[in-house]
């Protein structure tokens, strides 16, 4: 069986601008949720680009739902782009859909 690689933030192109990709899980959800909270801390707009997302699982999901609920409590704005199909499935069958595509960029 193939080792998965952590998902992993990249800075592309200034403040408040970032890329998840790899793999999003129960293996590194509450390490994800750290590196993307303290990145985004005393930011007024961020968005983040999960195209290059390669696998994800229900607790990949509760990082970005984490991370909306947090935005909102700190008066940020949060917006997810490149939003992966299976993300969006798993949303949709754990009746979160809505508040997922609340964060989704056009």
């Amino acid at each position: 069986m193939a080792e998965q690689l952590p998902a992993t933030f990249e800075l592309s192109g200034g403040s408040g601008r970032y890329r998840l990709s790899g793999v999003a899980g129960f293996s590194n959800g509450r390490a994800l949720l750290q590196r993307g909270s303290d990145a985004f801390r005393g930011q007024a707009a961020v968005e983040v680009d999960l195209s290059g997302l390669t696998s994800t699982d229900s607790a990949g999901l509760a990082v970005l739902l984490t991370w909306v609920q947090r935005a909102r409590a700190n008066g940020q704005q949060l917006r997810f782009d490149g939003l992966p199909p299976q993300l969006a499935a798993i949303a949709r069958v754990c009746g979160v859909e809505a508040m997922l595509a609340a964060a989704a960029g056009p």
